[in-house]
Parts: C-alpha cells; sequence; structure tokens
C-alpha cells in the first residue's frame, strides 16, 4: 500500500487545525454513536464465527481495526461533523454486510465482491492479498456509493463530507503500515524477487480513495439520469472486480535455493 496523499498531487492535506486540533492534556473519549457500535458488534460476530484463514476473515480483522479506530476518533472530537463521518462510515460498512449477506444466502454479491468469496480458502493465496482485495473491493466501489447514499440521506453535497473523508484517510495512513507488517509472510521484508512484492506494488490505497471520491462526484452529479448512474456503478462494480481478480493470482511457494 502507499500513504494517502492529497488528491491534486500537491501533498498531504493539513486535517489539523478548525475541529480536529485539540488541546493539550487527557480526554476521556465518547463511546461511539449507535450505529458504529452496531457496526464494531457485527464485525466482531463475524471474527468469531469465520475461520482465522478464510480470505474473508482476513480483510474482516483489517476492517474490524480500521473502523476501531475512526469510532474511537468520531468519539473524540477528530471530525468536523462527527454525525455526518458516522454516517457515512455506518453506510460504508452495510454495503460490505450486504455482500457478506448475499453470499451467505447463496445469492450473487456485487462483482468487486465475487474473487473474495470464490477465492477466500485457495491454499496459494496469502493473507496480505486477501485483506488488497476485500479493501479494493470496499474502497474501489462501495466507498463512493456510500458517500452518496450518506448524501441522499443527510440532503448535502459530496462537498460537505470532504474535509472528513480526508481526516479519514489520515487514520488509514497511520494504520496502514502496521496492517502491512502484520500480514507480511514472515518477519523479515520480502525478498525483491518474491511475486508478493510486485503484487503489493500493483494496487494503490491512494489512488483507489481518489478514483472513490471522484466516482462519488460523478453518480452525485447524475442523479436525475437513473440509467446513466445504473449503468456507471455497474461498470465500477466489474472493472473493481476484475483489479480483485488480479490482486488474488495464486502466488506458487518459494524454493530453496539449495533445493
Amino acid at each position: 500500500m502507499t500513504t494517502l496523499q492529497q488528491r491534486d498531487g500537491k501533498g498531504p492535506r493539513n486535517t489539523t487545525g478548525g475541529p480536529a486540533a485539540r488541546p493539550a492534556g487527557r480526554t476521556v473519549p465518547a463511546p461511539p454513536p449507535a450505529g458504529l457500535a452496531d457496526v464494531l458488534a457485527r464485525m466482531r460476530a463475524l471474527d468469531g464465527a469465520l475461520p482465522a484463514d478464510d480470505g474473508v476473515a482476513v480483510f474482516n480483522r483489517v476492517y474490524l481495526a480500521v473502523t476501531e479506530a475512526v469510532a474511537e476518533r468520531v468519539g473524540g472530537g477528530t471530525f468536523e461533523d462527527p454525525a455526518a463521518t458516522g454516517e457515512l462510515d455506518v453506510r460504508f460498512a452495510r454495503r460490505y454486510f450486504t455482500a457478506v449477506d448475499a453470499e451467505t444466502a447463496g445469492r450473487r454479491p456485487p462483482a468487486c465482491w465475487r474473487p473474495l468469496f470464490q477465492l477466500r480458502r485457495h491454499p496459494r493465496i496469502r493473507p496480505l492479498q486477501f485483506a488488497l482485495a476485500g479493501i479494493n473491493a470496499h474502497i474501489g466501489h462501495d466507498l463512493a456509493l456510500a458517500v452518496v447514499d450518506t448524501c441522499r440521506a443527510l440532503d448535502c453535497e459530496p462537498a460537505a463530507l470532504e474535509g472528513d473523508f480526508d481526516r479519514v484517510g489520515t487514520v488509514l495512513t497511520g494504520l496502514e503500515e502496521g496492517i502491512r507488517e502484520t500480514l507480511m509472510p514472515g518477519p523479515d521484508l520480502l525478498d525483491i524477487a518474491d511475486p508478493l512484492t510486485h503484487l503489493i506494488g500493483s494496487w494503490s490505497l491512494e489512488m483507489a480513495r481518489d478514483g472513490a471520491w471522484a466516482a462519488a462526484r460523478m453518480l452525485w452529479g447524475v442523479r436525475g439520469l437513473p440509467e446513466v448512474g445504473e449503468e456507471f456503478a455497474a461498470r465500477l462494480d466489474a472493472s473493481v472486480g476484475l483489479i480483485g481478480r488480479c490482486l488474488l493470482t495464486p502466488l506458487g511457494r518459494a524454493v530453496p535455493a539449495d533445493a
């Protein structure tokens, strides 16, 4: 993964000013809003129910860690509009749960999620690949639709969410390196010849979030043309699914040099 940069390519946004700046001293964070608490409870239930090496379980653990961090900050005053940020996070998570429920019920989940569900038990796919495929599906497709869902629910324009959208990105940046290191296949850095090294470099969290924001603006702009919006969303779903399938390319086991 790569660190999140400002969308215009001129460096990270300054999100430390305004309501995000906190005076020195200890504060007791408020509990997460009820909706986020329900999201966390569902993720924890999935974590307890799925086998640890299941590909969906790998992604779910990553998503749970991210959501816990965001929920703590929603209750702690990091965001300019905590209620809107919480609403976005809840609607975002619901799209993941909808995909999980569809798969459980034997229905077809969105195309962006199908590679992960289909290959979740493949023995030659590494945990980091499962995590990237899930993040790709959720950010590449679901995030754009969740932004539009939130704007409809709150009767606001996407621009009203942009500042806190970027602040969530800052939280992801802080967690990104730890997640990557946790899912690496061993305590040492990957050998430059390991295929996973190249696979990691082929996908960018920064570009996925940039694309999600652009897609959200596009969908919002054509909201009065439902057929256009539906076609755009369907093509977005399919293209993100194709990327996910590439991320889940099975990798051969490394052969010792003296073998």
